[in-house]
């Protein structure tokens, strides 16, 4: 029994030493692959103010384009562009809502002129929005409809060919089955509430925020230019409202605006026509232009498994040059996404300059258009440089960890696909542990996002990895800090800038545990699938049958 004690007893030392020496090992096997004084050169480049920050269509965003593909060219990656270029080239158009323009509303024998930036904000801007004939409105709740929940806000109103007005948010539930309980979904964009209206045959949209709504930054976030694909099927006027004002669109009705927040509060939120009606005749200031994808394949060594294809994407834009705050008018977007660009860019060279084959070829893909609804990755998707079907997955970087080394990571996507199963295969390989989205930040459906979205929403299986918040150094109450301290004062301002710090190490890390997901991807002959009952799984299969 003394033996035995003593052999369990050095069983447990030596186990966990075991596990730790394979861990350091498998870092080591990496640590040598990448240039951290290289990594450095890309973002101090792409996130200077030479670059103007990178605003689509603009000087800045050309000339980080042309970066990209000098680099992808020097790294010797073939160019999977068109016409044997780099370049993926897209069409796009832009659009500014000019102060010329006048939105008026008629109650009875009255009617009022709305000044943009002070009382609404456009959604979308071109001559699609105009309403040149007063128009009725209607308010629809929360402009809702989710089947799967049983709930419908249109349901006792008809509003073809009217103006729907809605509440932000959707109803609140503690219960998860419900509208995810405390989490919101996808139904309380926006953008889901506008595309909902145009189904049902409305002639456009408003939204109305809560009253603690922070107008002065709303004013920031539509200050910059709207842009669409060229070919996008054309919108309609979709406005925010300022709370203060919206009030006025309840005139005569039986329930004003602070009748509406009490439903609200108890849950008993209803539809009812209003008696206002809305003309808008917008003068905008337009522009077309092409805009690229930057494209670089590192081909496949297998004879078989060369002619499928993983895709390593990240949006290289950003905002561009947009409103003054403290003197700076150029957003630079180091974190976002400077930094997960020069990540890309450094695990290319990883597998370029160190011959590092695999078995299926690596498309690394710089997204553009990202920040204004992800128009690159759309594009790609529509414009395919490789066929949809014989794409196995997406590895998508946005961002990459600055602040500490980590004990975990976040598989963004990763309840979707057997992309999960590779993950934790990784986890284990380098003794990291899998956490979830922390509780603070999923005030939305985060897998939506980013440009991973859009290729899931192609069939293909898709995940953005991310640094989890139980790092080395630091507690997780302050990493958390630095995490709401980034969203809440640098997260699309001008201060996002070379000015924040980088932790090297904790960069390398994160480029480690990327490399070696995407070996091992690229290496496994079995490809990744959607689970089943996941909304992605139909466009798979189509995409499939269809040999698109």
């Amino acid at each position: 029994m003394k033996n035995k004690s003593y052999l369990i007893a050095l069983l447990i030392l030596i186990f966990p030493l075991s596990s730790f020496s394979q861990h350091q090992d498998y870092y080591q096997k990496y640590d040598n692959l990448f240039n951290m004084s290289a990594f450095t050169r890309h973002i101090n480049f792409l996130g200077s103010d030479l670059f103007e920050g990178r605003g689509t269509g603009t000087t800045g965003g050309n000339l980080a384009a042309k970066y990209l593909a000098q680099e992808l060219s020097k790294l010797g990656l073939k160019p999977a562009g068109n016409d044997n270029t780099f370049y993926q080239n897209i069409p796009m158009h832009g659009s500014r809502v000019l102060n010329s323009s006048r939105l008026t509303l008629f109650s009875n024998e009255e009617q009022s002129e709305l000044k943009l930036n002070k009382d609404y904000l456009l959604y979308q801007s071109g001559s699609q929005t105009f309403i040149p004939v007063p128009t009725q409105l209607v308010f629809v709740g929360y402009g809702i409809i989710a089947p799967e929940f049983d709930y419908n806000d249109y349901q006792e109103v008809d509003v073809e060919g009217k103006i729907v007005v809605f509440l932000e948010g959707e109803p609140s539930s503690d219960d998860k089955n419900f509208f995810n309980g405390e989490f919101p979904t996808i139904y309380s964009y926006p953008e889901s509430k506008q595309k909902i209206a145009i189904s049902r045959g409305a002639r456009g949209s408003i939204l109305i925020p809560f009253p603690d709504t922070n107008w002065n930054k709303l004013q920031k976030d539509f200050a910059f230019e709207n842009i669409s694909l060229a070919y996008s099927v054309s919108s309609n006027f979709s406005a925010v409202l300022n709370f203060q004002t919206a009030r006025k669109l309840f005139d005569k009705t039986n329930y004003s605006l602070e009748d509406v927040l009490q439903m609200h509060s108890a849950n008993k939120l209803r539809s009812f026509n209003l008696y206002t009606k809305l003309s808008f005749r917008g003068v905008f200031q337009e522009r077309d232009f092409i805009a690229q994808n930057v494209a670089g394949l590192i081909e496949g060594s297998d004879p078989k498994l060369k002619d499928s294809y993983l895709i390593v994407s990240a949006h290289y834009d950003h905002l561009g040059i947009g409103p003054v705050v403290n003197g700076d008018s150029i957003y630079n977007g180091v974190y976002d996404n400077s930094a997960g660009v020069s990540a890309a860019l450094e695990i290319a060279r990883a597998f370029s300059q160190f011959g590092i084959s695999t078995k299926r070829s690596i498309l690394f893909l710089f997204l553009t258009g990202e920040e204004f609804g992800l128009l690159g990755s759309k594009y790609y998707t529509n414009n395919p440089l490789f066929p949809l079907y014989k794409t196995i997955a997406n590895i998508n970087i946005d961002g990459i960890a600055s602040f500490d080394n980590f004990k975990s990571i976040i598989g963004i996507g990763r309840e979707y696909s057997t992309l999960n199963n590779f993950l934790n295969s990784t986890a284990e390989k380098f003794g990291l542990d899998i956490a979830d989205i922390p509780p603070q930040f999923r005030f939305n459906e985060s897998f939506s996002q980013s440009d991973q979205v859009a290729f899931a929403n192609a069939g293909i299986p898709a995940m953005l990895i991310a640094e989890g918040l139980d790092y080395v150094n630091l507690s997780k109450e302050e990493g958390l800090k630095k995490y709401v301290e980034y969203a809440t004062i640098y997260y699309h301002t001008p201060f996002d800038d070379l000015q924040l710090p980088i932790n090297l190490e904790a960069a390398k890390q994160h480029m480690i545990i990327l490399f070696s997901l995407i070996e091992d991807l690229a290496n496994n002959p079995k490809e990744p699938e959607w689970n089943k009952g996941v909304p992605y799984l139909n466009a798979r299969l189509r995409s499939i049958a269809e040999k698109k």
